[in-house]
């Protein structure tokens, strides 16, 4: 796992930082490390790309296969 330092941090930052560390009874690394977490998730852009990817492994349907909507919409109005 990496470490990173982070200098010239404002102190009212600090505290208010460490003030919901202590509401959420984490300690202060625990909850920096979910912050930095939750902001490096991928953005849209990044998570087509993934699921693109995901789609492409997946073999072409034949030809005159029925599509999942189709199959859901069928079995619905079998109801």
């Amino acid at each position: 796992m990496a470490q990173v330092v982070i200098r010239n941090l404002d102190d009212e930052v600090l505290a208010r930082l460490k003030r919901r560390a202590a509401e959420r009874k984490v300690s202060l690394e625990q909850s920096l490390r979910e912050i930095l977490a939750a902001a490096a998730k991928p953005d849209r852009e990044e998570q087509i790309a993934i699921l693109r990817k995901i789609r492409a492994m997946s073999p072409p349907l034949p030809p005159g296969a029925p599509l999942a909507e189709d199959l859901i919409r069928e079995e619905r109005d079998k109801r």
